[in-house]
């Protein structure tokens, strides 16, 4: 759970102190995966959120976002960007911690060394931003 994780109470209990928590349990072959805790000075909503997401990366071809709801994938998840030069980014917020929990997704093969130089190579040269790299994906959709 990426808040309000049923042991963060006991943590808080024991240390006396409010704590931001998060477990990650990872098991893959490729892929890195971030989670980041943000603490802002005054109030956020999700509309917020969602809209200071749209508009960073609403022209961006290889972002997308992966953020609440229901589904196979809430958050971001490295399996569903594996093979692609995606970069998944999601949000959620802690009320109880006063905190936005920020998460994000790559395939570090991809979009981390090999998909990044020939992004910059099409961007370089003119080419078509996504030349060469509109690859769906290594994971199938809607797989667990």
């Amino acid at each position: 759970a990426p808040t309000g994780h049923r042991h963060e109470a006991e943590i808080e209990q024991f240390l006396d102190t409010s704590v931001a928590f998060t477990c990650h349990a990872v098991d893959m072959v490729r892929g890195a995966s971030a989670t980041n805790h943000v603490f802002p000075s005054g109030p956020v909503s999700k509309g917020d959120l969602w809209q200071a997401y749209r508009g960073c990366y609403e022209d961006e071809p290889f972002v997308r976002m992966a953020a609440g709801g229901s589904g196979v994938y809430r958050y971001p998840e490295p399996k569903a960007v594996a093979g692609t030069n995606l970069a998944e980014v999601g949000f959620e917020l802690d009320p109880s911690n006063k905190r936005i929990v920020v998460f994000s997704a790559i395939d570090n093969m991809m979009k981390g060394s090999a998909g990044q130089a020939v992004h910059a190579a099409n961007v370089a040269l003119g080419l078509e931003e996504t030349a060469g790299l509109e690859f769906t994906g290594l994971h199938p959709v809607g797989a667990p």
